[in-house]
């Protein structure tokens, strides 16, 4: 039957909790596209819209500057929309924000070629401005050599001086000079008449490198048509050769430069469009601006609208807010609406967008501002008079609705995410605290099945599941219970050898005794004779056998009984002494009697084996060494002998069952590796421990046994 294992289930959680943020960002990430490509299509839509308005209505447009062949900059003027009046003061302080569309005036815009004309002998910057009703003009003039006006000259043109030529609403020329006869308010005479005319006021300042002129006069005097000239005069003899530098020729009206105003009344019909979320354009076909309504810091489009951050309402929100926020703007972006843009100037604005919408085809177009802050989306439609373009609208918006419309989503994507992987989470802790639980019980019941010699002292209950730990528990089930039966073969072996062996050795022995009464050859009674020793032998093997089986039987049976450990111990090393007259042995025993409980004759039994393996393996004329001191609440013994060291890593079994260490030629008498285990049992019996490990001296080993004290 296919199973659903715990593998499985590890994986099928871990791809589906790595999936969820992937597929969840993935369809923010569309989702974030087609709202653009909406916003895209919407600002085409608002083009469209406001151009249709301005459709066939060339009133609203300067018929002989639209239907120009070229508009040149510098000669045909742009008077850019002032944020404030001018205060006239000839410092140029108010003309700062401005300094980037001043437009600068060499030699090449000199009325008479002079290939040895230098920028300090004559040069400007200039630029017109509108606020109001009124037309501001700024003249930044470098002149090496500056002649006022003679306080008692009648004339205005034998000094330095500045020209106007202006073509009036009505279409009559005229032309105006300004002559100051020192720094201050400066107002203009009129060229044919030289009589004052104080609707054009200024004033004139001296400066290091020459001078500068500020102007004002009243649009309603002004057609489409002006011109300026600086006439730089260094000497009275040089009036005729005199210097001139200008925007445009002012002595003939019709080379005059043309000058555009943003319409008042394009204006009005854009003011209706303020509240749009879009900064809108209209220019001409010479990509002059027209009129200009809104701003683009605040040009979001309708995608924000109701996604501005509001207070939080409720303790989740406050949380949101005050932690999960700062850890998700981390990774996404606030919309900035601080950002610069200054790519526009107005009186020539670009654009491909502008560019195909003046061939009459809609286009739009998208750009990232310079600081890298802001991507704006531009749009743009054309003005269409008698089938002919005549201008375009443009509307801009910055993605910032749309940004932060994604980044609302991701915020509750975020949300959700945090959510599912809380609950996920949980759920594997869970999931895997009740794996681990079932670990730990399978782990400890194997553990108390087999005790620490390696007995099976019980059995595993199996699990009924239906996975891989339910399976390994179902395994351990069947092998602890084929080990039982096998490790209960073994223990019985031994009791069951002895038992049916007996008889047959008795009956060989008996018959070898009956042999030997009679007579015997030579030969036959050398035969005897080994027969006898083979029985001998293999009765002491029997003995052995039985002696570990009656042992693990008294131990099960014996009830302990108190006795003084130092007496037993001093008891059995007297009968050693005698026993075994040539091999010397050490004895440090405490002075002080060690009670203990249990069984005497067994802790004889234990010093017995641990005398024989320590007399078997020692070198000759090298002393056993047995020391018994009393630590804390234990009574250690130490039997010690030099000879050959314990094999690496057989100092922990050395103590089971039929485990010897004995190589062949020490094998003299039968050995079945059951001292030691016998003296493991007694250690067992009284609750004690014993060890065996190598010297420190590296040339024999030590065997310590150490044995609870009564209370």
């Amino acid at each position: 039957m296919l199973r659903f294992g715990l593998r499985s289930k590890f994986i099928v959680l871990s791809c589906f909790l790595f999936l969820l943020p992937w597929l969840g960002y993935e369809y923010v990430w569309e989702m974030e596209k087609f709202l653009r490509q909406g916003q895209e299509k919407t600002l085409v839509g608002t083009t469209r819209a406001l151009a249709t308005a301005l459709h066939e209505r060339p009133a609203l447009f300067d018929e002989q500057t639209n239907f120009l062949d070229q508009v040149i900059k510098g000669r045909d003027l742009y008077a850019y929309n002032l944020k404030n009046p001018i205060q006239l003061d000839g410092k140029l302080t108010d003309w700062e924000p401005y300094k980037p569309l001043f437009w600068h005036y060499d030699k090449r815009y000199l009325q008479k070629t002079n290939k040895d004309h230098q920028a300090s002998d004559l040069s400007f910057d200039h630029m017109v401005g509108k606020f109001d009703n009124y037309l501001y003009a700024v003249f930044n003039v470098t002149d090496n050599t500056l002649i006022y006006r003679a306080k008692n000259s009648l004339s205005i043109t034998n000094n330095d001086h500045l020209k106007i030529g202006l073509k009036a609403p009505g279409g009559q020329f005229n032309t105006y000079i300004i002559a100051p006869r020192q720094d201050g308010w400066v107002n203009a005479f009129n060229a044919d008449t030289k009589a004052p005319f104080t609707k054009i006021q200024g004033y004139f300042k001296r400066t290091q490198t020459g001078y500068t002129v500020e102007l004002r006069f009243p649009l309603a005097m002004l057609g489409n048509k002006l011109g300026f000239a600086i006439v730089d005069t260094d000497s009275l003899s040089e009036l005729p050769n005199a210097n001139v530098m200008s925007t445009s020729n002012l002595n003939n009206p019709s080379d005059l430069g043309s000058v555009l105003v943003p319409s008042p009344e394009i204006s009005r019909i854009l003011k209706g469009m303020g509240h749009s979320g879009s900064r809108i354009w209209v220019v001409d076909n010479h990509h002059r601006v027209l009129a200009q309504s809104g701003t683009i810091q605040n040009a979001d489009g309708v995608w924000a609208d109701g996604l501005k951050n509001q207070p939080p309402k409720n303790a989740w929100q406050r949380f949101e807010q005050t932690y999960l926020h700062p850890l998700y703007y981390k990774i996404l972006t606030r919309p900035e609406n601080e950002f610069i843009d200054t790519l526009h100037d107005v009186a020539s604005m670009q654009g491909s967008h502008l560019a195909n919408a003046l061939k009459g085809q809609p286009a739009s177009s998208w750009r990232l501002t310079p600081d890298s802050k802001a991507v704006i989306l531009s749009a743009a439609y054309p003005i269409w008079i008698e089938d002919k373009v005549i201008g375009a609208v443009i509307a801009e918006e910055t993605t910032n609705g749309v940004r932060t419309l994604r980044n609302k989503s991701l915020e509750k994507l975020f949300n959700v995410i945090l959510a599912v992987m809380l609950i996920g989470t949980v759920t594997l802790f869970f999931f895997a605290s009740r794996i681990s639980s079932r670990i730990r019980r399978l782990r400890d019941t194997a553990e108390q099945a087999i005790d620490a010699q390696g007995r099976v002292t019980g059995s595993i209950s199996y699990s009924d599941s239906n996975d891989e730990i339910g399976d390994l528990s179902r395994s351990f089930a069947n092998i602890v219970s084929r080990l039982g039966g096998y490790t209960d073969y073994l223990e019985n072996m031994s009791s069951r050898l002895s038992h049916e062996l007996r008889t047959p050795v008795a009956v060989v022995r008996s018959s070898l005794e009956n042999l030997q009464s009679l007579e015997q050859t030579e030969l036959s009674q050398k035969y005897l004779d080994r027969a006898s020793e083979g029985v001998e032998r293999l009765g002491k093997i029997i003995t052995t056998m039985s002696e570990a089986t009656r042992l693990e039987q008294s131990i099960q049976s014996n009830d302990p009984e108190p006795f003084d450990l130092r007496s037993v111990i001093n008891g059995c090393m007297q009968g050693y002494l005698l026993t075994y007259p040539k091999q010397l042995f050490t004895l440090d025993i405490c002075p002080n009697s060690l009670p203990m409980q249990g069984a005497p004759e067994f802790i004889a039994q234990l010093l017995d084996k641990l005398i024989n393996n320590a007399l078997e393996f020692s070198q000759a004329n090298t002393a056993i060494n047995v020391t018994l001191q009393s630590k804390d609440t234990q009574a250690v013994l130490s039997v010690s002998n030099t000879g050959p060291l314990l094999p690496e890593g057989l100092s922990e079994h050395i103590f089971d069952s039929m485990v010897s260490v004995r190589s062949q030629h020490m094998q003299q008498q039968p050995h079945l590796g059951l001292g030691l285990y016998i003296v493991r049992l007694v250690c067992d019996y009284h609750k004690g421990s014993v060890t065996a490990q190598n010297n420190t001296q590296n040339n024999g080993v030590t065997f310590r046994v150490s044995l609870p004290l009564a209370n």
